[in-house]
Formats: structure tokens, C-alpha cells, sequence
């Protein structure tokens, strides 16, 4: 009995590649639970400005009295007390591999994250459970001004800066689960590009919980001035455990006049992690904002990424992929708020559900008064691979004007015994056949990924995919 049990753990980690882990490794953490004396603790081991505490004990009060979301999946049944909500895996930050403790080193090395870092990326930032462990960025962009770090280190560093950007898109009583990242919030990225730099290579964040019952609450800002340019790519995953990991972050980018900033992220947690996170971007006149947000893996994923559009002329584009096998419920979308005038956006969205798993496509197209000659174009298309699983579009679509229009269009398809028979008849088994439809409906997504993530990305989803077949 024993060894069937310890065979069936092996089955299960081996599903998820990224399921190792490296066992105990933490330095130091806080007690479990959530109030007012972690809070404190939490602030006091970090060396915060007393603003910072004000606003964390504040936030955890408005958690407090915050209800659950009234949409998506039922979440009633987590107990925030269930949690560590600080844990370290190394003592400091360090900008070189070798510093690192061997065990996050080999799993960081079984990620391939140098390997990225030497071959295509200008900077990296490699976060821990809640705290940073590498960061190191191209000097020439450290001569330009850029400044590319953890949102600790900028508010000790850059206080006035980070003060005046901090919790303005999104605030501490947006949502329960903002409220929550507000109270709690550790390590995560901050990014400065000033006016006028271009960034030819793009910025990464890497974010691993490692510790079982903890949670990771990041906090991303990014701020990028007129006529500039960012790429930034995030990546995240977690091992596989019995009890469930939390993660809640808070995303904020400011994009300048004329400026234009993409935002990837392949977010491949382990089905035991609930994904709650909240990300906005405000754009200026002739600015643009990418969103390429892809959705692999967790318990519960609710996440939409959102552009306010507020200069004239902005623009705003999201490409998503919702991938939800057995055990997943996805609850993903974009929102689009068009304020400026001739504004444009664009929400592609794709998702596939096989195995018995759930992903809906949730989201907003607004249009305001005064965004005259303004348009807005939503597609929404799911790949349903059995009878088991469950896929629904829930748009929300708006326009205050009558010189503006928006456009909607959703698809809901299984895979036809036509489209198999012709590519086993060209020599291919069931399962392969499946695996180029699947990967020919994500296209419009895996494109616009580097070369090296679409290869992985394609390998996780053919092996999340294994058995869907039969």
C-alpha cells in the first residue's frame, strides 16, 4: 500500500516539471497566521518607514472588512490563518550565482534562469518565497538611469519616488485580495525607465515559492517615462504539495507619452497554488500597453489584467491563454477603459479545457463619454477537448457615446473527427494530432513570446495534455 501511495506522488510530480523542491531552506519566517502583531513584525524586520506600517495596518483592517469577490469561483472556504505570510530563503541579495546557497542555486539552475540571463535578457531579479535573492542588470543601462530592483530595496533607496507611484492605480481597498497584498506585501519588482531610453533586451522577475502553507505577495511598479521602452517578462513556479500555497500580487505600471510597454508573463504554478492578483496600467497620449499574460496551472487563477486608457490616442492590447486541466478553475479576461479620445484596444483571449478542468473568459470594454472615435474589439475562443470540462464567456461590453464602437466575437469548439482523421491519415498517432491542433489554436499567443518560451510553453502544455486522449 505504501508503495502504490509513494508511486502515485512520483505520477503527480512528475505532470508538473517544475514540482521538485529542495525542502526546508528558510532563514527566517513569521509565525503563521494573519493580524496585527505579524504585521508588525513584518514591518519591523524589514526597517520601514512608519508611513509603511500606517499604510500596512490600515490595509489589513480594510482586508478585515472586505467580503470575498462576488463572481468567479467560491472562495469562502480559505482560512487566512492558514499561512505564513513572510518567509526567507537567504539572508541578502546578492548579484552574483555563486552567492547564492547551494540549494536555491540547483533549483534555480533546473529552471535554465542563467542560462536565460546570459543568452537574451538585460537584466534579471530572482525572488524566493518573499524576499530577492539575485538581481543584476546591464551597467550601460545603469548609466542611462534605469533602475531595476525589488520594491524593498526601492523604498529604502528611492523613497520619494517610490512613495509617490506606490498604491496609486491600485488601491488598498480595491479588492479583498488587494487589500490583503497591501498588508502584507514583500520583494517583487520595481522598474524606473527614464524619458527617451529604449531597452532593446527585455527585464526578468522570477518568482518560486518553495515553502508549503506560504504565501508570496509581491509587488510589481513599473514606471516608465515619455518616449520610452520596456519589455519586461515574469515567470513563476511552485512545487507540488498536499496543502495549498496563496498567492496574491498587486502589478502597477505608469506608461508615459509615446512610450510603449509589454508585459509577459508565463505564469506555470503547481495545481496546489491559489493565483489572486490584481495588475493595471494607466497609458498617456499615444502611449501603448501590452499585456501577453499566459495561464498554466494553479488551483484557482483570477487575474485580469487591465489598461486604462487615458491619453488621447493610447492603446491597449491583451493576448491570453487560459489552460485548465483536472482540479484547475480559471477565471481570466482583460479589461479595456477607453477615457482619452481615438483610443484603441484589443482583447484576444484563448482557452482550453480538457480532463474535467473549468476556464472562463471574464472581462470589460468600456468606452466613456468622452472617448469619442474611440474602438475596441474583444475575442474570446475556447477549445473544449471532452464532455467533462466547462468553458464560459462572460463579457462585459460598454459605450457612452455614439461615435465610437466596439466589436465582440466568441467561439466555443471541440476538436472534429475530420481535422484528427486528416492528420493521422499524414501518419501521426491520436495524440499527436491533438497536440497540433492545440498548439495551432494558441498560435496567436506563443508568437508573440520569445523564441525560448514558446519552446517550453509548448512543452508544458503537451505534457499537462498527456492522457487527454481516450
Amino acid at each position: 500500500m505504501k508503495k502504490l501511495k509513494q508511486e502515485e506522488e512520483i505520477k503527480q510530480i512528475s505532470d508538473y516539471k517544475y514540482g521538485f523542491n529542495e525542502g526546508e531552506v528558510s532563514t527566517y519566517k513569521v509565525q503563521k497566521g494573519l493580524n496585527e502583531s505579524v504585521i508588525r513584525e513584518i514591518s519591523k524586520y524589514k526597517e520601514e518607514p512608519e508611513w509603511m506600517l500606517n499604510y500596512r495596518l490600515e490595509s489589513l483592517k480594510i482586508f478585515e472588512q472586505k467580503p470575498q469577490p462576488g463572481f468567479g469561483p467560491d472562495l469562502n472556504w480559505i482560512d487566512f490563518n492558514d499561512y505564513f505570510y513572510y518567509t526567507e530563503g537567504a539572508g541578502k541579495t546578492v548579484k552574483t550565482w555563486d552567492e547564492i546557497p547551494d540549494n536555491i542555486k540547483r533549483t534555480f539552475d533546473r529552471l535554465g534562469i542563467p542560462e536565460a540571463e546570459k543568452n537574451f535578457l538585460a537584466g534579471i531579479n530572482a525572488q524566493w518565497d518573499a524576499r530577492p535573492v539575485y538581481e543584476r542588470m546591464n551597467e550601460e543601462l545603469e548609466k542611462q538611469g534605469v533602475i531595476f530592483t525589488d520594491c524593498d530595496t526601492a523604498l529604502r533607496k528611492y523613497p520619494e519616488l517610490f512613495k509617490k507611484y506606490f498604491g496609486q492605480l491600485v488601491k488598498n481597498d480595491d479588492n479583498k485580495y488587494a487589500s490583503l497584498n497591501a498588508a502584507v506585501w514583500s520583494g517583487g519588482t520595481f522598474i524606473y525607465i527614464p524619458s527617451g531610453v529604449i531597452l532593446e533586451k527585455p527585464l526578468q522577475a522570477y518568482f518560486r515559492i518553495n515553502y508549503q502553507s506560504s504565501g508570496q505577495f509581491e509587488r510589481t511598479l513599473i514606471i516608465v517615462e515619455d518616449d520610452a521602452q520596456l519589455h519586461y517578462i515574469e515567470g513563476c513556479t511552485a512545487p507540488v504539495y498536499s496543502e495549498n500555497n496563496l498567492h496574491a500580487a498587486i502589478v502597477e505600471i505608469f506608461v508615459g507619452k509615446r512610450s510603449n510597454v509589454r508585459y509577459t508573463t508565463v505564469q506555470n504554478w503547481s495545481d496546489n497554488v491559489l493565483n489572486l492578483v490584481t495588475k493595471r496600467s494607466i497609458v498617456e497620449e499615444d502611449g501603448r500597453m501590452e499585456w501577453i499574460d499566459g495561464n498554466i496551472g494553479s488551483k484557482v487563477n483570477m487575474k485580469y489584467p487591465t489598461c486604462i486608457l487615458k491619453g488621447d490616442r493610447s492603446q491597449g492590447d491583451t493576448i491570453s491563454i487560459a489552460v485548465a486541466k483536472k482540479g484547475v478553475y480559471q477565471d481570466a479576461g482583460s479589461k479595456m477603459i477607453h477615457l482619452g479620445k481615438e483610443t484603441k484596444s484589443k482583447i484576444v483571449s484563448k482557452s482550453i479545457t480538457f480532463q474535467g478542468g473549468t476556464a472562463n473568459y471574464r472581462g470589460l470594454a468600456y468606452i466613456g463619454p468622452e472617448a469619442i472615435n474611440s474602438k475596441a474589439r474583444v475575442e474570446c475562443d475556447t477549445l473544449i477537448l471532452d464532455n467533462q470540462s466547462h468553458s464560459d464567456t462572460i463579457p462585459q461590453n460598454k459605450v457612452h457615446n455614439n461615435q465610437s464602437q466596439i466589436e465582440h466575437e466568441a467561439t466555443v469548439s471541440k476538436v472534429s473527427e475530420e481535422q484528427l482523421f486528416y492528420l493521422m491519415s499524414r501518419g501521426l498517432d491520436e495524440q499527436q494530432a491533438l497536440e497540433i491542433i492545440v498548439m495551432g489554436f494558441l498560435e496567436p499567443f506563443t508568437k508573440e513570446l520569445p523564441l525560448e518560451y514558446a519552446v517550453e510553453l509548448n512543452q508544458l502544455i503537451k505534457m499537462d495534455m498527456e492522457g487527454s486522449v481516450g
